[in-house]
């Protein structure tokens, strides 16, 4: 990351106070931008890694609480480094989770090898004692007194059985051995894959699962419609209340989507304060339930801010739009990114004309 500190003392100041002015607000502008980083790369870190993206993104929203548009030379060069010393103590640890789930798929590949050899030998094994029995067969039929053509027979008999029943007793330890290991590296994979699809705060479908389930109904070709809600007004939650009041007003937020949509409706965090919602429904069913959720969802809400308990009136803006022939999963997003962002402006306007 650019260090803001540097980047600030390599600015010289104008002599004059209209220069003043401009390095000022150059350095609030700068600082801004700056805490904006900070919960981007904490909302990227937990799709990169759900598992331990949620202890980076709560760190660095901490830290970014703790800068203010007056900040001191100081208290960068102290985030700077706090923000350094977090994102190598993430990477090291991230690489670690990614390195134990690929050790756990090698292991279990390497069991899956060792059976398979271990069933190889003992066909070669027993190959080699019905090739025993098949040469004795042989031999009795040259053999003339029907005495010792009796006692050979039932001695080959006796010994193919014992064979048979050896291979069998083998093959079905073998499987039950490999039954067994598979199951539980099969329970690791699914919990990982589980871990992976969920976002880790809200509970909801990841960026990466709703992604995947867009391509699959548009391969499909069944009827898609997606929407994309965004919270307004969210920043100044966090900044008036605190980061974890934030993060209790997006369960809460989450819950209430649960709440209003159907079983068969898919439900995820797109990211930040955003979240989407896919419809297996035509645009006009759609917009149906989008009205309708819009008035379950919008509202008060109750949460626990620095000075207690403390209600807030949550609003949303939302873009709608229906898949099209053709069209990929791209320009169906965009598109509904692009409604929501009217609707945001919309709301914006109404807020303006009705304040004193």
């Amino acid at each position: 990351m650019i260090s803001l500190k540097k980047y600030l003392d390599s600015v010289e100041p104008d002599s004059t106070a209209g220069g003043e002015t401009s390095l000022t607000d150059l350095a609030n502008v700068a600082i801004s931008a700056y805490r904006s980083a900070l919960l981007e790369m904490g909302s990227c870190s937990q799709e990169a890694c759900p598992v331990l993206g949620p202890s980076l993104r709560q760190g660095l929203g901490k830290l970014e609480a703790g800068l203010s548009d007056s900040v001191s030379r100081e208290a960068l060069q102290f985030t700077e480094k706090k923000v350094q010393g977090q994102l190598q103590d993430w990477g090291k640890k991230t690489a670690s989770h990614y390195r134990k789930q690929t050790g756990e798929v090698r292991e279990l590949l390497i069991v899956m090898a060792r059976t398979a050899e271990s069933v190889g030998e003992r066909d070669q094994r027993c190959a080699g004692q019905m090739n025993a029995v098949t040469t004795r067969l042989k031999t009795i039929a040259s053999l003339e007194d029907l005495t010792q053509i009796r006692s050979s027979i039932e001695k080959s008999a006796a010994e193919l059985k014992t064979s048979i029943d050896r291979m069998t007793a083998e093959g079905k330890a073998a499987i039950e051995e490999l039954r067994a290991e598979v199951t539980t590296y099969q329970a690791k994979l699914e919990e990982a894959e589980l871990i992976a699809s969920r976002d880790g705060l809200t509970g909801l479908g990841s960026r990466l699962w709703v992604e995947g389930q867009i391509e699959r109904r548009i391969k499909a070709g069944t009827a898609l419609c997606v929407a994309v809600i965004d919270i307004n007004g969210f920043k100044p939650i966090n900044d008036e209340h605190g980061h974890l009041a934030g993060d209790e007003v997006l369960k809460q937020f989450a819950a209430e989507l649960r709440s209003v949509c159907r079983s068969a409706d898919l439900i995820g965090r797109w990211g930040g304060d955003e979240f989407i919602i896919l419809l297996d429904c035509d645009l006009t069913n759609a917009k149906l339930k989008v009205d309708r959720l819009r008035e379950w969802v919008c509202g008060s809400y109750k949460i626990q801010g620095r000075n207690g308990p403390t209600k807030l009136h949550v609003d949303a803006s939302i873009g709608l739009a229906e898949h099209l022939r053709d069209e990929s999963m791209k320009e169906l997003l965009e598109r509904a990114d692009a409604g929501m962002y009217r609707d945001k402006a919309a709301f914006k306007a109404r807020t303006a004309a009705t304040r004193p």
